[in-house]
């Protein structure tokens, strides 16, 4: 399974083992998944990656 790090509504960054990525205009890319940090179902979107 591949990997994808995510970022939860309160900032936290962690990876979730599967992010199914089915854009629809109206959602958007983030998706409801429990965050380990906070314990609680979090919105969570995609960490891009940024090179300095």
């Amino acid at each position: 399974m591949e990997r994808t790090v995510v970022r939860c509504a309160d900032g936290h960054v962690f990876t979730a083992t599967s992010f199914p990525i089915q854009q629809a205009e109206r959602l958007g890319p983030g998706r409801l998944l429990r965050c380990p940090r906070c314990a609680r179902l979090r919105s969570v979107v995609p960490v891009t990656l940024q090179k300095r």
